[in-house]
């Protein structure tokens, strides 16, 4: 990619390791930046360079543990004496410096509100670039290059991209793109833990408290049923409805009927909505385009429910059920229940 106003490094080869952002909520790192982390861990071994965590805040000894328990191998933390909490301009300094001293060679950020709040102050402190909401990330690694892919054209077209010039490489994923990291079973962790103070940086720009919102989170789930426009009217949700409650699961939505005024906008997977992995996700008269399948394909089993077999998600389902939801579902939402009773019921 071409990228205006940024300045490339004389030399991109003294630009090493891999470089994640850990956000910090409830005095642990988030899911989403644990995710990168992993995903972090994967590049720097196919480069044969270091995962590096980079955090901000207080308490940062606690952070360090938990990310050298994911296994982060070097971590640089900027432990505010004065926080008052996150503030974007702030933040931005701390992480630059550690940019500018270090030289990453791929900074991961997760594309949550502060992620996204901080990768384009950090990217133009630094004169680079952003590819954001990137599904999947790979190396190359006889050029030492990232190689990322994104949906564009309104989720038409999956693109590569590939950042040869500027360096550190920087990508946003959003939460719920990749697997949660292993644990390692000893970590070794070089830990340096500098002392900054935020009062004349954050001034007026500061963020006082999270509130946590009253929102659906599918991306914890692990059983998910999905209905979409096969479905034919809003009230075809009430089956699924009732097989995700008798599975013990969550009810998901494609766009198309959530943009219907069908279900809320909170149960909406796809790339514009939320991206979910859970063990069992059961898509029923969606036809499977392809905003909907990034935001669904690393289930573990996928089970589609369709009367067209050339429908795009058969391709992408681990079971195909070839039959009209409005039969299927109450017989297999019967069959669970019968199940389930059984299981329930106290042996004699």
């Amino acid at each position: 990619m071409e990228l205006i106003n940024c300045v490339p490094p004389e030399n991109p080869n003294d630009y090493h390791d891999v470089f994640v952002y850990l956000e910090i909520r409830n005095e642990h790192i988030t899911k989403g930046s644990l995710e990168m982390l992993g995903k972090g861990r994967e590049l720097a071994e196919k480069l044969g360079d270091k995962v590096v965590g980079v955090a901000v805040g207080k308490g940062l000894k606690k952070i360090a543990d938990e990310a050298a328990s994911y296994g982060c191998q070097i971590f640089l933390g900027a432990d505010v004496t004065d926080y008052s909490g996150f503030s974007s301009v702030a933040y931005t300094e701390f992480i630059s410096s550690f940019v500018f001293e270090h030289k990453p060679s791929i900074f991961l950020i997760s594309g949550s509100r502060e992620g996204r709040d901080l990768v384009s102050r950090i990217a133009i402190r630094c004169k680079t670039g952003v590819a954001a909401d990137c599904i999947e990330l790979d190396a190359d690694v006889q050029n030492r290059l990232l190689i990322a892919w994104r949906p564009s054209f309104g989720d038409k077209t999956i693109d590569q991209i590939l950042c040869k010039k500027h360096r550190p490489q920087m990508i946003t994923s959003r939460p719920g793109s990749y697997k949660l990291p292993q644990q390692v079973e000893k970590p070794d962790c070089d830990v340096r833990i500098k002392k900054v103070k935020m009062a004349k940086l954050a001034q007026d720009h500061k963020t006082l408290e999270f509130k946590k919102k009253d929102r659906l989170d599918l991306t914890s789930s692990k059983i998910i049923v999905s209905g979409g426009l096969g479905l034919g009217k809003p009230a075809g949700f009430k089956i699924v409805q009732e097989l995700a409650e008798a599975l013990g699961g969550e009810v998901g939505a494609s766009r198309p009927v959530v943009d219907l005024g069908w279900i809320p906008y909170e149960h909406q997977v796809g790339q514009t909505g939320q991206t979910v992995r859970p063990h069992l996700y059961i898509a029923a008269g969606i036809s499977g385009k392809i905003q909907h399948i990034v935001g669904m394909k690393a289930s573990e089993t996928i089970i589609s429910i369709n009367t067209d077999p050339e429908a795009p998600i058969v391709k992408y389902s681990d079971y195909f059920i070839n039959a009209d939801l409005y039969k299927a579902i109450p017989k297999l939402t019967e069959e669970i229940k019968k199940v389930t009773a059984q299981v329930a019921a106290p042996s004699s």
